[in-house]
């Protein structure tokens, strides 16, 4: 077993509905993953805020806290109407409204597959138009809401 991802064996999943816990596997939910397979080179981004907690007593040096944490998805995708996926960004975008994502290191069902899941709002949805390329939308997505690092158990 290699001790690397390949980005080709990375998924991005999106879901019929937002979510309502922190949980994909709620069953209680109801929410049908489907894998977003029209995009290429996704970008997970994730930082954490900080604050100056400095005080007389660091021996000169600055301390730091961690705070709120913020994350982002960035990816292409082939332009295209009618794709379910497409559609479900589209629309998200269109409406300003939520859409439920997972963006994982490895398969949904495969134990020890990690990443961010939760509700997100897609705030860039800009076209390309290449002249001998495919069109293309340059997708970024933010987190909302019900989101968290997963782990898919055993």
């Amino acid at each position: 077993m290699p001790n690397f991802v390949l980005g080709m064996n990375c998924k991005l999943y999106y879901g019929d509905k937002a979510m309502a816990s922190t949980d994909p596997e709620d069953t209680g939910e109801g929410v049908v993953w489907t894998e977003l397979d029209n995009a290429k080179d996704v970008s997970l981004s994730l930082e954490t805020g900080e604050a100056d907690i400095t005080t007389r007593a660091n021996n000169g040096w600055r301390a730091t806290a961690a705070t709120l944490k913020d994350g982002g998805i960035e990816f292409e995708a082939v332009w295209k109407p009618g794709d379910a996926g497409f559609d479900a960004l589209q629309t998200a975008w269109e409406g300003s409204s939520e859409v439920s994502l997972m963006v994982l290191d490895g398969g949904k069902a495969v134990v020890g597959s990690q990443g961010l899941v939760g509700n997100f709002v897609v705030t860039n949805f800009s076209r390309s138009e290449p002249l001998e390329e495919a069109v293309t939308v340059s997708v970024t997505i933010k987190p909302s809401s019900y989101n968290a690092w997963w782990t898919k158990a055993a």
